[in-house]
């Protein structure tokens, strides 16, 4: 079985976007979708710098958006929520943090359009909140999960991502982050910020929570078609409504990617292919999921591999 899965904030890069707007259509899908929400897609993903792109209400959009191209040029039925259509359903998919609403897409349960308009909301709701307090988050490489959790609610931060394969995500404000640098749990190899402007899914976020539920309110979310697993607890979700609502309350709440892997596992995955800008949530399930195959969709480039990676691993 094949699961597609789709990276949060923090892998972005300058310029990722470039090579898949080569490809045909990709550039009039990417200004439609711009035009919609307000927001030149194409220039943060080619021509801006780290520290713009950096901005959570520009960061989050960019990589739904990335998302969604990268897996309709790989041939995914849901990635226009249509599972009647040409192409592959892979058996389940999952995002982190932002990438969920990427997942959402993939699953059918949101438009493409919805999608993009719930997530320059999610931006810049949590933008607005970020610039409260300063705040941001580290990973931690290495030591028992248990003990580091422990430290970290000693400093006064939150365990944000339990991300498994060894890695947690403190976040909270910066004195606090600084103080984790100088005084790491025992068995962290390392503390290691992030590329993000805020402290994500922890009660600093809770303002955006109600902008978000406000927004959903809108929306009109359909049950997923394929298996959809949420960050909240690791477990399937088959309710479009609850998806949607998981979306809203997860914006302060920790990521539990580790129990996700876990139910990866429980459903006897086989493969993981991770969207553009991949590689994050591939790495953490090569070390996780043992004799899972793994391909990141980096550039156009690895379309090939994914494509005969899909044929090994699913039914078109």
């Amino acid at each position: 079985m094949l699961v597609l899965v789709a990276p949060g904030q923090g892998a972005q890069t300058p310029g990722f976007l470039t090579d898949w707007l080569a490809l045909p259509g990709a550039a009039d899908r990417v200004a439609a979708w711009s035009d919609a929400i307000g927001l030149d897609l194409a220039h943060f993903g080619t021509k801006a710098d780290a520290d713009e792109i950096r901005d959570t209400s520009v960061a989050q959009p960019l990589l739904v958006a990335a998302g969604i191209l990268s897996a309709a040029a790989l041939g995914t039925q849901t990635s226009v929520a249509d599972a009647t259509g040409p192409g592959f359903a892979p058996g389940a998919v999952a995002g982190h943090s932002v990438g969920e609403i990427t997942a959402a897409v993939f699953a059918g349960v949101l438009d493409e359009t919805a999608a993009l308009s719930l997530v320059r909301r999610r931006g810049l709701a949590m933008a607005e909140a970020a610039a409260v307090t300063e705040t941001g988050m580290s990973a931690l490489l290495g030591g028992d999960p248990e003990v580091s959790v422990a430290h970290l609610e000693r400093l006064g931060l939150t365990p944000a991502n339990v991300n498994g394969a060894g890695q947690i995500v403190a976040a909270g404000t910066m004195e606090q982050l600084a103080a984790l640098t100088e005084d790491k749990p025992e068995g962290v190899r390392k503390v290691v910020p992030l590329k993000v402007a805020g402290a994500f899914h922890t009660h600093h976020m809770a303002p955006a929570v109600d902008k978000l539920a406000e927004a959903a309110k809108t929306l009109t979310p359909a049950d997923p078609k394929v298996t959809y697993v949420s960050n909240k607890d690791g477990r399937a979700v088959t309710s479009g409504t609850e998806v949607l609502d998981r979306l809203v309350g997860q914006v302060a709440n920790p990521v539990r990617w580790d129990l996700c892997m876990e139910t990866f596992k429980e459903l006897g995955v086989t493969a993981i292919i991770e969207v553009c800008p991949g590689g994050t949530l591939t790495g953490l399930a090569k070390r996780a999921l043992p004799g899972v195959k793994t391909l990141a969709l980096k550039t156009p480039d690895n379309l090939d591999a994914a494509r005969e990676l899909v044929a090994e691993h699913t039914q078109a």
